[in-house]
């Protein structure tokens, strides 16, 4: 059950890629949260639907739709590679973006359901008081939020380490490069004598998903019980 050199490559590679993702989307993830908890606006149906695509949409299908938009002949991807010498396609930025996109959903929806659950009365009198809207949401908001962003992060980075589908098909599976231990575990699956190398990253994969998990719940309570009055 040792890891190998190339396994222990795919594992930094997947924590890698999971971090980058949650730190890519965890901005946007709060401030669309953040629209359909508070806003009531035309095609707000129609956003949180798009939010929540990936999540029914096959993973091969997002990964496509990934190509053709960021890969250097698409719209996207030809002008970052063009005018910043910046690509996605075959890259490991690329499958942070695979991950960012698919763990999406599950951190909008924990960042949402606390944000709904703060108490306007709290807000509503912090601005009898004089405090500005930014103020509110800094002072109050916010901190009243940190839960589900905590549990929304968590379970993005969970979902990053496991991505399979988009990752593939957008970035493909190059050692060292876009092969993480989703990516490795198929690798050893299509070779004969695989299984044992299979096994091994199986568990890994696993345990790190169940600790992530754990994280998750453990650090939602602590920060429950610190904003607690």
């Amino acid at each position: 059950m040792i890891l190998t050199p190339e396994d222990i490559t795919a594992l930094l590679l997947t924590l890698k890629v999971a971090g980058s993702a949650v730190a890519l989307s965890l901005p946007f993830g709060l401030a669309i949260a953040w629209l359909l908890a508070r806003r009531r606006f035309p095609g707000h149906v129609a956003l949180d639907g798009l939010v929540h695509l990936p999540l029914i949409l096959p993973p091969v299908v997002t990964g496509y739709l990934l190509l053709v938009t960021f890969g250097r002949r698409g719209p996207v991807g030809a002008f970052l590679d063009q005018w910043f010498g910046f690509t996605f396609s075959f890259r490991w930025t690329g499958a942070a973006l695979a991950a960012a996109v698919m763990g999406f959903p599950l951190m909008v929806r924990a960042i949402r359901l606390s944000l709904e659950a703060v108490d306007r009365k709290l807000e509503t009198a912090a601005a009898t008081l004089g405090a500005g809207p930014v103020a509110v949401f800094f002072t109050i908001t916010l901190p009243l939020t940190l839960p589900g962003i905590a549990a929304g992060a968590v379970l993005a980075f969970a979902k990053a380490m496991g991505e399979f589908g988009a990752t593939i098909t957008f970035v493909s599976n190059i050692p060292g490069e876009t092969q993480t231990l989703s990516a490795a575990i198929y690798g050893y699956t299509q070779v004969p004598g695989g299984e044992a190398g299979a096994l091994r990253l199986t568990l890994v994969s696993v345990a790190l998903s169940f600790l992530a998990l754990m994280a998750s719940e453990v650090l939602a309570r602590r920060l429950s019980k610190r904003i607690a009055p």
